[in-house]
């Protein structure tokens, strides 16, 4: 993340997010594959070690997009996607996995209150309780409980695109985007 100053002197929070330049890897079409979408990929891999009759990919798959939309079908293999596409003052959704955390109990996973200080409660300030019911003698399914946190897919809506740098594949989007940094993220208008 960074920031931007605007002609008022207003500080404008900003991710600088590395659009690209992206290349369309399959396309499918509804004839052959019973439905339209475009396979793209955006990280350069060292191809392995491959037999004769299997074919390396130089990419890294990363998304297929479905849509009903003709755009697809004027796409085609080795095409390059870039930040062309966006405008400035667009508004966008931005998912991508949220950052890790790891294993947390109940107060931080799930923002339990946790129990009373005072009242014979001895060194459980943060535990949960009691947790199960007498009549079927166990936990039931989706108790909320300590875990591991984070690293799921959360999309943020209605973030602005600020600033285009074309020459660097730069986009400069208001507001903070979802993941640790170097997280792969989809861009959508």
């Amino acid at each position: 993340m960074s920031q931007v100053f605007d002609e008022k002197g207003m500080v404008t929070p900003i991710t600088l997010v590395e659009a690209g330049p992206c290349q369309v890897l399959q396309v499918k079409i509804k004839d052959k594959d019973g439905y339209e979408a475009i396979q793209i990929g955006f990280i350069k891999k060292k191809p392995k070690k491959v037999k004769k009759t299997e074919k390396a990919k130089e990419f890294k798959w990363i998304k297929e997009f479905r849509s009903g939309k003709s755009e697809l079908s004027e796409l085609k293999p080795n095409d390059i996607i870039d930040v062309s596409l966006f405008k400035e003052n667009e508004k966008v959704k931005v998912s991508g996995l949220s950052k890790g955390k790891g294993f947390q109990g109940g107060v931080k996973r799930w923002g339990f209150s946790g129990r009373n200080a005072t009242h014979g409660v001895k060194h459980e300030h943060r535990t949960l309780g009691s947790v199960g019911t007498s009549i079927p003698a166990r936990v039931l399914k989706g108790r909320k409980m300590p875990g591991r946190t984070g690293r799921e897919r959360i999309t943020v809506k209605n973030l602005e695109i600020i600033k285009i740098d074309k020459e660097n594949n730069l986009l400069a989007i208001r507001g903070a985007a979802p993941g640790r940094r170097g997280t792969l993220l989809e861009i959508r208008g």
